[in-house]
């Protein structure tokens, strides 16, 4: 790398990393090439034009653009339809928005795949004081059916379902800050295919990095709604912010009735001019996500050179962008994300330290050097911590830009080991 100096010995290990890996760039190339191709399909099909690109204001009456960005995201999703907005605030208000459109007092609504993640369950009244404005203290009844060695308990789940008149059944595809298997389209069809059989309740999945990681989604398996952030995969970095809900048409208008009030929906909301991002996010979507995908595959190669553990492996598939790296230490876990944050295209001079952020149980620290914040898609860390000592990286704009700040955070870590064996 010529404008970076890094440790011959780091240099040895990347180019084995890089042989490792890529035979798998490969498998991830051919899929992005499908799905950008059904992007553009979609882009065609809903005649995308420059006027889609104008600003509305007020109530957004009759925005074309608009509306145009619904139908193309719904047909990429393969979907009937869907919400495409910039104020939903993040995936987690986004989620929160589907929920308390398909749920009712007396509803339940059931997690299948253990305790959902740390950020939702505020919305939903899990570990939080009552009276805020939860789904229980609107009378939704809550169960879950915990994970068995990390996945889905398909018996767990049929029992659940037999057991009592289940409303919603929500599956999380992405794994969180846990060290279990995120869901593979396929997967979700096997619990589409029990929850069909022993009931009639709405299956929501929480799509958050998985969109365009396979060259099918979730509903394609028999899902009836989906929902994610826009700071995520199909933003493709370009995004500023926003969220989206796909699925069946009657669904999705419930969630719109939600979104604004009853009997406008969908119709109000004025776009003020972020329908261009969005649209040059979708259609970059495909690409980006596969150059994280790329990113998460060559970092578990690079670390597993070095002797630690990664999950996912770099041998194996991949069902969203995430990868967590098992560091043994706080030590490292801090030095990887001082490192990384170094190699970011903004903030490159700050220093990332642990905090006690609000909602969790050790002091967490964060690295990411974004232009947008808080964006996924770009290459990011976080960790809380506490054993494992893992830290949970993601995204990747490019990944000739990516592969530099892992590189620096990897190099960050080799100075720590060679700090401890000094030292012992």
């Amino acid at each position: 790398m010529p404008f970076f100096t890094f440790d011959e010995r780091l240099s040895a290990l990347s180019a084995r990393a890089m042989e490792k890996a890529s035979p798998y760039f490969a498998a991830i190339e051919a899929t992005t090439e499908y799905n950008q191709q059904k992007v553009l399909r979609a882009f065609i099909d809903n005649g995308v034009r420059e006027g889609h690109f104008a600003e509305s204001t007020g109530y957004g009456y009759g925005d074309s653009g608009r509306e145009t960005m619904d139908a193309v995201f719904a047909q990429s999703m393969g979907a009937e339809s869907a919400l495409v907005r910039h104020s939903f605030a993040c995936g987690t208000h986004t989620l929160t928005v589907a929920l308390f459109g398909l749920l009712r007092p007396g509803d339940v609504m059931l997690s299948v795949t253990g305790e959902p993640y740390d950020t939702i369950q505020p919305s939903i009244g899990i570990h939080c004081e009552p009276g805020r404005g939860s789904l229980i203290d609107f009378g939704v009844q809550y169960r879950e059916v915990p994970l068995r060695d990390g996945k889905p308990d398909l018996d767990g789940i049929r029992k659940a379902l037999r057991a009592q008149k289940v409303r919603l059944v929500y599956i999380q595809r992405s794994r969180g800050y846990s060290l279990r298997p995120s869901l593979s389209v396929e997967e979700i069809g096997e619990i589409v295919k029990i929850t069909r059989e022993n009931s009639d309740a709405v299956v929501m999945v929480d799509n958050c990095y998985g969109e365009f990681v396979q060259r099918t989604e979730p509903l394609s398996v028999g899902a009836d709604i989906i929902a994610g952030s826009l700071i995520k995969n199909p933003g493709g970095g370009l995004a500023k912010n926003g969220g989206y809900i796909a699925g069946r048409r009657d669904l999705v208008e419930l969630c719109a009735y939600r979104m604004t009030t009853p009997g406008l929906g969908a119709e109000v909301g004025a776009s003020l001019g972020m329908n261009r991002n969005l649209f040059m996010g979708l259609f970059h979507a495909p690409h980006v996500t596969g150059e994280a995908l790329k990113t998460a595959v060559f970092a578990a190669a690079l670390f597993e050179e070095m002797g630690f553990e990664a999950t996912p492996a770099s041998w194996e598939p991949r069902y969203d962008i995430i990868q967590a790296l098992k560091l043994q230490s706080s030590e490292k876990l801090i030095a990887f994300c001082k490192g990384l944050q170094s190699g970011s295209p903004v903030d490159s001079a700050a220093t990332p330290e642990p905090w006690d952020m609000p909602g969790y149980d050790s002091k967490v620290i964060m690295a990411a050097g974004a232009f947008i914040l808080g964006s996924s898609i770009e290459l990011s860390a976080d960790a809380p911590l506490r054993e494992p000592f893992a830290v949970w990286m993601q995204g990747g704009l490019n990944f000739h830009s990516a592969k530099v700040g892992i590189s620096l955070a990897a190099q960050e870590v080799l100075r720590i080991t060679d700090s401890e064996k000094r030292e012992g």
